[in-house]
């Protein structure tokens, strides 16, 4: 069934409005209006806690010290081997895992160099750029920061995240003369 369209909102038709309630119904927890027991009943602390990173609400799902060094490892091996998307999912644990903000910094700044070389893989020179350079601004922030807290895992603390950040930029000003002419190619990623 086609939805309506009235003065510029979208109206879900009533198969989509029904499929929406149950879904939501479904979902609810105890205690916001659903009575669910036993095996499909969440803990009241399964909703992710948020810390402040760059003035918004970020998720926190606390992992122990352990935990964000096994999704770290982990992670810098799949970026390693050339995996990116793989290494991006991986090390999203660690990043959420964390209420401390140079940890946190450090884990999106290299979730954001791997997915920049998904977006290379797939051809999308924006895409390789918008990340590089979030990249780059979370890298930038742990060097600026002082460097790495020692809570992080014990490869995480063999990183030179200065020449990191280096090398991004050498990328980012590839992705420049790109623009200017495209038989240029693009470097490889930077080795981790």
């Amino acid at each position: 069934m086609v939805a309506r369209a009235e003065r510029g909102v979208r109206r879900a038709a009533p198969t989509e409005r029904a499929r929406v309630t149950t879904a939501r119904a479904a979902n609810d927890r105890p205690g916001e209006g659903a009575t669910r027991t036993g095996a499909g009943a969440r803990p009241a602390t399964s909703r992710p806690a948020t810390v402040l990173q760059g003035g918004r609400a970020k998720a926190f799902r606390p992992k122990s010290e352990a935990e964000r060094a096994r999704a770290f490892d982990a992670g810098l091996a799949a970026y390693r081997n050339g995996d990116f998307f793989e290494a991006h999912e991986l090390l999203e644990p660690a990043w959420m895992g964390t209420d401390d903000p140079v940890e946190r910094d450090l884990y999106q700044g290299l979730i954001k160099l791997a997915a920049a070389y998904v977006h290379g893989v797939r051809g999308n020179p924006a895409g390789i750029a918008k990340n590089l350079v979030g990249a780059r601004a979370r890298l930038a922030a742990v060097v600026d920061a002082g460097g790495l807290p020692g809570s992080l895992p014990p490869a995480a603390r063999d990183l030179d995240v200065g020449s990191l950040v280096t090398a991004v930029d050498a990328r980012l000003a590839e992705l420049a003369a790109l623009d200017r002419d495209p038989s240029h190619g693009l470097s490889g990623p930077p080795v981790l």
